[in-house]
């Protein structure tokens, strides 16, 4: 244990004495910092200066939510239901052809009144995914399939709201039931109508993707609304919304036509800010100052000789490499979160105060995504120590390390199409990128859930236990070469 550790401060020597593995490790992270600050000089709001940073309803569980729809409503004090015959329900884009997007949702719900953000249950047919039972926002339970016509019914009792379907109108199945303690006793509750903005991938080719975004229209026909009579019609929500949505009631029939969604806000399908994932852009550049310092801590001393020194003073030759790597790990960690802890929380700041809107992110997803991007820096060198020590020429070794970690989701993110981007975030080093990922995904949402977004087909983790695999690999293949091999 001595001999190693003897090694450790060796090697931690050789780091800090070398004036240049010193400057590219500061220059690594001011790198991080400055390319995460960046997006400063654009200001997403159409504001700049304290005082102009963007707002989103937040709903009872603390999150950012969307909440805007056609209401036909009227009060309800204590128990209560209402129930209603969804006719039909047709949808328009912005570009004027007819579409029904999955997510347009038509149906029942109960409300804290009409402030965006108020919690809320409601019943639902939706465009494509069947009816849903959904409440405050980030809960969501799946009911049979299919679409229009379907009779719905929403009921409260207590603290208690339970939606049901029928076909026919006489038998009926519950869809799910919701507890709501904060619902006051007096609500409103009625008929609603809204439709997300659809967002698709227009065309791909190698080096481009075109993705297109509109504001879709969703128009509801209700029959046999019970109550019968007693209705107001308000537009809750987006001020944008005021010129597309309406209200009408002919007799028994109610037509709704309703934009926007009730539901989590997510990134990538509001159009507006970044996230704190896409703050940690100069994550690139910190990589390969990293790769190539992890690098040179192997080839260094074959060009200058200086092997057969080290060798000699510590015969160990695994011990040597486990050594080096302690070391070039302990120093791009460090680096890494604080350079990593640098832009999520100063650089937020700074962002937001410029005009810029960023997607909050819990305490817990922030350390996460921290304490992973050293990690992430950390394990990457030593990868990149390994291929200098199996390969020994610090160019061919520093463009192997480049290729391999760096390369990957570059190509991800500016030529691969997106399955094709998908499959090499699975299977590469880069896959290790994914413990940087702050933003949630939500099935109910509508969103373009691609990397260039901030989304990874792997877990956090997961992801980087696939760069962790190929440097354990890698190191395994490196000791064995190096006590085979002449000095």
């Amino acid at each position: 244990m001595n001999g190693f550790l003897l090694a450790v401060r060796a090697e931690w020597t050789k780091f800090r004495t070398v004036p240049g593995w010193v400057i590219a490790t500061a220059l690594a992270a001011v790198a991080m910092v400055g390319l995460g600050l960046g997006p400063s000089m654009q200001g997403s709001c159409g504001r700049h200066g304290p005082g102009s940073e963007c707002a989103m309803p937040v709903g009872p569980g603390g999150e950012e939510v969307t909440d805007a729809f056609t209401f036909a409503h009227r009060p309800l004090t204590g128990d209560g239901s209402v129930t209603a015959h969804v006719a039909s329900m047709t949808g328009q884009l912005s570009d004027d052809r007819a579409l029904l997007t999955p997510w347009a949702k038509a149906g029942l719900i109960v409300k804290d009144g009409t402030r965006p953000g108020s919690s809320y249950a409601a019943v639902m047919l939706t465009g494509a995914h069947g009816v849903r039972m959904q409440y405050d926002y980030t809960h969501d339970r799946a009911g049979s399939p299919g679409t229009a016509p379907r009779w719905l019914r929403l009921t409260r009792s207590g603290d208690t709201v339970t939606g049901a379907e029928s076909v026919d109108g006489a038998q009926w199945t519950d869809v799910g039931s919701a507890r709501l303690p904060d619902l006051p006793s007096t609500v409103e509750i009625g008929l609603f109508a809204t439709s997300p903005q659809y967002a698709e991938i227009t065309s791909e080719s190698i080096g481009t993707m075109s993705a297109a975004t509109q504001r879709s229209l969703l128009t509801a026909a209700f029959d046999k609304v019970t109550p019968a009579d007693g209705w107001t019609g308000t537009l809750v929500g987006e001020p944008t919304n005021r010129d597309r949505g309406g209200y009408q009631q002919d007799g028994d029939r109610h037509i709704l036509t309703g934009t926007g969604d009730i539901g989590p806000a997510v990134a990538g399908a509001t159009g507006l800010g970044t996230t704190v994932t896409q703050t940690l852009v100069g994550t690139f550049a910190a990589l390969i100052g990293m790769v190539v310092v992890g690098t040179l801590m192997a080839t260094g001393e074959y060009r200058r000789g200086l092997i057969r020194t080290t060798l000699a003073a510590t015969p160990g030759r695994g011990r040597v490499l486990a050594a080096k790597a302690v070391v070039v790990a302990a120093v791009t960690f460090v680096t890494g979160v604080a350079a990593a802890a640098a832009v999520v929380t100063l650089g937020q700041r700074v962002l937001r105060s410029n005009g810029v809107y960023v997607h909050p992110a819990s305490t817990t997803t922030e350390l996460r995504v921290i304490a992973g991007t050293g990690a992430l820096l950390a394990v990457a060198a030593v990868l990149a120590l390994a291929l200098g020590t199996l390969l020994r020429r610090g160019t061919t070794a520093v463009t192997a390390a480049v290729v391999t970690i760096v390369l990957p989701y570059m190509l991800v993110l500016t030529a691969l199409p997106v399955d094709a981007g998908r499959w090499v975030l699975r299977v590469t080093p880069a896959a290790a990128f994914a413990v940087q990922q702050s933003a949630k995904q939500y099935d109910q949402v509508e969103n373009l859930y691609i990397p260039v977004e901030g989304y990874f087909p792997l877990p956090p983790w997961a992801g980087f236990g696939v760069l962790a695999a190929y440097t354990a690999v890698a190191l395994a293949a490196a000791a064995w070469l190096l006590r085979r091999r002449d000095a």
